[in-house]
C-alpha cells in the first residue's frame, strides 16, 4: 500500500485574526532573538566594510563619485541607510534593518508552509526549521544584502504557492512579481526565484497548448489541463515581466531620478561586475557542488577578547538540519514523480532552482551564504517528508527539537556576544575544512 503526504486541495479555512496572531507571534519572537546582542562586535566585521560606507554615502545631501558598492542594486543599502539616519551611525543603525528582514523572513516561511501544507503546525515547525537553520540567524545580525533579498524572495514564493492552486491567481501572481522586483533591488541573485515562476507557469502552459493529460489525473496534480483557465498571456507579462521591472527600476529613482541613462549605466556597471570571470581567489571560497554538504564554511568574525576568550561568528548551517535535507529532498523527488504531487513539486522547484542558478553563472567566485534561499526552503523539504503518509505527527516535532539542540550548541560560533573558548572553538570545528 503506497503511503503519501497528505496534500492540499485550498489553503485551510482559517480565520485571518488566528493566522494574523501567529504570524505576529513569530515574529516578536524571532525578532526578539535576532537583536540580542546585536551591537557586538562594535566595528565592521566581514562585508559591512563594503555596504555600510555605501549606505552612508546615500545620506550625504549631494552623491559623490565614485559611487560606493555599485556593483549591487541599492534598495537594500537604502534600508540600511533609513537606519543609520533613524538610529545613528552606530551598529544598532547598521545591523537592525537585517534584524528586520530577518524576523519578517520567518514569517514568509510561515505563510508558504500555509500555502504548502494546509495546517498550522506544519507551517509554524516549517518556519522555527528555518530560524534553527542558523543560516538564517547569522545573516539576520549582520549588515550584508542577502536577507533583504531571501525575505523578498520568500514573500514571492508564499505567494506564488498561493496563487498556483487558484482558479484566479492574478492578484496573487502580481504580488509575486512586486515581491521578485524588489528582491532583485536588494540583489540581482533575486532574480532566480522569479526565473523559477516564470518556468513553472510556461511549462505548464505549454503543456496545456499541446492538450496533455495524466491518464489518471487527479486535483492533486501538479499540472492539470484546466489550471487557471483565465491566465492570459498579457496577464503572464503583467505578473512577471512588467510589474517585476516596475518595481526593480523603482529603486534607482531615489539616487538618480528619472534619469533613463543614468540608470541604463548602473545596469551596466551591475552586470559587468556580476559577470566577470577575473576576480581573484579568497580564504572561504568554494564551490556550488559542495554547498548542500556544508563543506566549507565563512568566518565572519574571529577575535581573541581574553587569555583563552574568542568571539566568533561562523556562516555555516545546522548539520542537524541541513544535512538530512538531503534524504528528505529525495522523498520529494520520488513522490513528484511517482504519484505527481503539487506540493512535492513546488518544494523541489523552490529549492532546486535558486541553488543549481549558481550553477549556470560564469562567475568563479563563490561562498556558501549564496545557498541561504536553497537552505531557508529546505525547511519545506523536511516538513513535507516528516508527515508522509502514516508518519507519526510527534516525529516532526521531535526533529524541530533536535533541531533547536543544534542551533543551541552552535551559539557560540553563531553570535559574537557569546564568547566562547578555545576548546569548544575545536570541539565545534568538527572538519578540517572547516576551520
Amino acid at each position: 500500500m503506497k503511503t503519501v503526504p497528505e496534500s492540499p486541495t485550498s489553503i485551510p479555512d482559517q480565520t485571518i485574526a488566528r493566522t494574523a496572531i501567529i504570524a505576529g507571534t513569530l515574529f516578536f519572537f524571532a525578532h526578539f532573538a535576532m537583536l540580542i546582542g546585536i551591537t557586538t562586535p562594535e566595528k565592521f566585521y566581514f562585508d559591512e566594510v563594503h555596504y555600510v560606507p555605501a549606505a552612508r554615502q546615500m545620506l550625504l545631501p549631494v552623491m559623490p563619485q565614485p559611487m560606493l558598492n555599485p556593483m549591487h542594486p541599492p534598495l537594500a543599502k537604502q534600508f540600511i541607510a533609513l537606519s543609520i539616519h533613524t538610529f545613528g551611525d552606530v551598529p544598532l543603525g547598521w545591523r537592525y534593518p537585517a534584524v528586520l528582514a530577518g524576523a519578517l523572513a520567518i514569517v514568509a516561511v510561515y505563510l508558504c508552509g500555509l500555502a504548502l501544507f494546509a495546517a498550522q503546525g506544519p507551517a509554524i515547525a516549517a518556519s522555527l526549521l528555518a530560524f534553527f537553520n542558523q543560516m538564517l540567524f547569522v545573516q539576520s545580525r549582520i549588515a550584508m544584502l542577502d536577507i533583504f533579498a531571501l525575505t523578498f524572495s520568500l514573500f514571492a514564493i508564499a505567494a506564488f504557492m498561493h496563487g498556483f492552486r487558484q482558479q484566479r491567481p492574478h492578484l496573487w501572481f502580481a504580488l509575486t512579481g512586486l515581491c521578485c522586483g524588489f528582491a532583485i533591488g536588494c540583489k540581482w541573485s533575486g532574480l532566480f526565484v522569479l526565473v523559477v515562476c516564470v518556468v513553472i507557469v510556461a511549462v505548464i502552459r505549454l503543456l496545456q497548448s499541446w492538450r496533455t493529460q495524466f491518464a489518471d489525473g487527479n486535483a492533486d496534480d501538479w499540472y492539470r489541463p484546466d489550471l487557471w483557465p483565465g491566465f492570459k498571456a498579457w496577464h503572464f507579462a503583467a505578473c512577471f515581466l512588467l510589474i517585476p521591472a516596475l518595481a526593480y527600476l523603482s529603486t534607482f529613482v531615489p539616487l538618480y531620478g528619472l534619469s533613463v541613462p543614468d540608470i541604463i549605466e548602473a545596469q551596466r556597471r551591475i552586470f559587468s561586475d556580476n559577470t566577470t570571470t577575473a576576480i581573484a581567489g579568497h580564504t572561504y571560497m568554494s564551490s556550488w557542488p559542495s554547498w548542500p554538504f556544508l563543506v566549507r564554511p565563512v568566518w565572519y568574525l574571529f577575535d581573541k577578547v581574553g587569555d583563552d576568550r574568542i568571539s566568533a561568528v561562523v556562516f555555516l548551517g545546522n548539520p542537524l538540519i541541513l544535512w538530512p535535507a538531503l534524504i528528505a529532498l529525495l522523498v520529494c523527488l520520488r513522490d513528484w514523480i511517482v504519484t505527481r504531487r503539487a506540493d512535492a513539486f513546488l518544494v523541489l522547484a523552490f529549492y532546486v532552482g535558486p541553488y543549481l542558478a549558481w550553477a549556470l553563472l560564469p562567475r568563479t567566485l563563490g561562498f556558501i551564504y549564496y545557498y541561504l534561499p536553497a537552505a531557508t526552503t529546505a525547511s519545506f523539504v523536511l516538513v513535507y517528508a516528516l508527515r508522509r503518509g502514516n508518519t507519526p505527527r510527534w516525529l516532526l516535532w521531535a526533529f524541530v527539537a533536535v533541531g533547536f539542540a543544534g542551533f543551541v550548541v552552535m551559539l557560540p560560533i553563531s553570535a559574537a556576544f557569546v564568547e566562547t573558548s578555545m576548546a569548544t572553538f575545536n570541539r565545534l570545528m568538527i572538519f578540517q575544512n572547516w576551520i
